[in-house]
């Protein structure tokens, strides 16, 4: 199967249209980052996690509303494979004295079930900051290291718009979570699979960039007499078909994740699907018309 054999479309003239999606949708981030922040797992703040089994069938918003009553705060309830609940909360309490509580509110609320408690964890303050702080370097790191890397594969102005386009997508899925948090169905919170799932877009948006780059580098020596406007445009048409093709069967196997992969990696295929549908954008209207307002401000600047 091959879609857009033949495509011919104005995308780099066209490009405004995309700048103003890329910037309304940065601004609802950046905005919603500074106003309504992420929710942290304990994996970053800190906390108890404990895994209850037999409680396959319970519905997690009942789960979550019992035990609010009984702790300090509200934890966050997912389903644990296919018997058990996974219940992460941030309490000051001893962790033996937490999981009697939790025991006893769940067999007074459901007495038919031999609820029993199947794991017990517990995250310190100073863990959960070096792990935030572990993860931040490893997205800058992986940023730096790509910039390098198309810098030594290309040239600077094809590493400033590989990097805009990652930027671009790691601050909208951000800004998706934040957005999104308390209003779906199901736990947005910010944890180590969220981190993996972010390097994983980095690594999926460069592969498309990437390609982009190849053919534009390739059709600079086969069209000499076209403006560089034109050979972009034409490297993004050409490479169309498999940039659209490669990101729908993506997109299936992850949405696939999402609705079968059970309730604690929802959040992680999530961002998954966000990553593929921001990716594939960003490769098209972000990084391939960076470069070509670089190139323009070079040839200004040279005359």
């Amino acid at each position: 199967m091959r879609l857009f054999e033949n495509a011919n479309y104005n995308l780099i003239y066209n490009r405004r249209i995309g700048y103003f999606i890329s910037g309304t949708l940065l601004a609802i981030s950046i905005i919603s980052l500074l106003t309504r922040g992420l929710a942290l797992g304990i994996d970053f703040r800190g906390g108890m996690r404990f895994v209850v089994g037999n409680t396959s069938g319970l519905e997690t918003a009942k789960i979550r509303s019992s035990l609010t009553e009984t702790l300090e705060s509200e934890p966050v309830v997912k389903r644990f494979g296919d018997t058990g609940h996974q219940i992460d909360l941030a309490s000051s309490a001893e962790i033996s004295t937490v999981e009697n509580r939790i025991l006893k509110t769940l067999r007074k609320q459901f007495p038919d079930r031999n609820i029993r408690m199947e794991r017990t964890n517990i995250v310190g303050p100073s863990f959960a900051e070096d792990l935030k702080r572990g993860a931040v370097q490893a997205v800058l790191g992986a940023l730096l290291v790509i910039f390098l890397y198309i810098l030594v594969r290309f040239e600077w102005r094809y590493s400033l718009g590989a990097v805009a386009a990652l930027v671009h997508d790691v601050t909208i899925t951000l800004g998706l979570f934040s957005v999104l948090h308390g209003i779906v169905p199901f736990s947005l919170q910010i944890d180590q699979s969220i981190i993996a799932a972010f390097l994983t877009i980095v690594g999926y948006s460069l592969n498309d960039t990437v390609v982009v780059f190849d053919r534009i580098r390739e059709y600079i020596n086969l069209f000499k007499t076209e403006s560089f406007d034109e050979i972009v445009n034409r490297s993004i048409n050409a490479t169309l078909s498999r940039t659209v093709v490669t990101s729908i069967t993506t997109f299936i196997v992850v949405a696939v994740l999402f609705f079968f992969g059970g309730e604690v990696l929802r959040g992680f295929s999530f961002a998954l699907i966000v990553g593929v549908v921001i990716g594939t954008y960003s490769s098209v209207f972000v990084a391939s018309p960076t470069v070509v307002e670089l190139n323009r401000q070079l040839e200004t600047s040279a005359a």
